[in-house]
């Protein structure tokens, strides 16, 4: 059985979607309610929906109760699934992927310690997608710059996210700062 987006409990949090994913975040408890402790939020994927590609979070521990549905997940080469009711531990430096492996809506209620600058990542992210429809592909530079900015949050695995690492940093600069750049305004 799908979820039903519930408009009583989305009015009690800040709403992000995410055309680009198909991801749904509904925030339950802000870094700010919190000391920067944790970020809360709930966690809605339509069926195909899933994270763009295998990521890790530097300094943050990431938990995914599944509510309804069924999730995907990848740590590395191993894959499994999670039902309702399962919890799933992200540690921090810890390459991931998920997504929604059922045929309704998967839907999680997430925590994520410390919340760092999570939430403005995903708002981030969201206004980057609204440039592509779901499946389809950020502009590059886009993708430079939020990788560089939230590093801290987000980053790419092993060696050649490293040496991405190395590579983003002048490039994002040079993006941010060049005249008529959305960034530099």
């Amino acid at each position: 059985m799908a979820t039903k987006f519930d408009p009583m409990i989305e009015s009690h949090g800040a709403v992000i979607a995410n055309p680009f994913s198909g991801e749904r975040i509904v925030i339950r408890r802000h870094a700010c309610d919190t000391g920067g402790q944790i970020l809360e939020f709930d966690l809605y994927l339509p069926p195909g929906a899933h994270v763009p590609a295998g990521h890790v979070h530097p300094g943050q521990e990431e938990r995914f109760t599944v509510l309804e549905g069924r999730m995907q997940f990848r740590f590395g080469r191993r894959h499994f699934e999670a039902g309702p009711g399962d919890t799933v531990v992200v540690p921090p430096r810890t390459q991931h992927w998920f997504g929604n492996a059922c045929d309704g809506v998967a839907h999680a209620r997430v925590e994520a310690r410390p919340a760092l600058r999570l939430e403005e990542m995903f708002a981030a992210t969201a206004a980057m997608g609204a440039h592509t429809r779901f499946g389809g592909l950020p502009r590059l530079t886009e993708l430079i710059v939020i990788l560089h900015e939230y590093r801290q949050e987000v980053g790419t695995p092993g060696i050649a996210g490293r040496l991405l690492g190395s590579l983003i940093a002048p490039v994002a600069w040079i993006l941010r700062n060049r005249p008529g750049s959305r960034a530099s305004r």
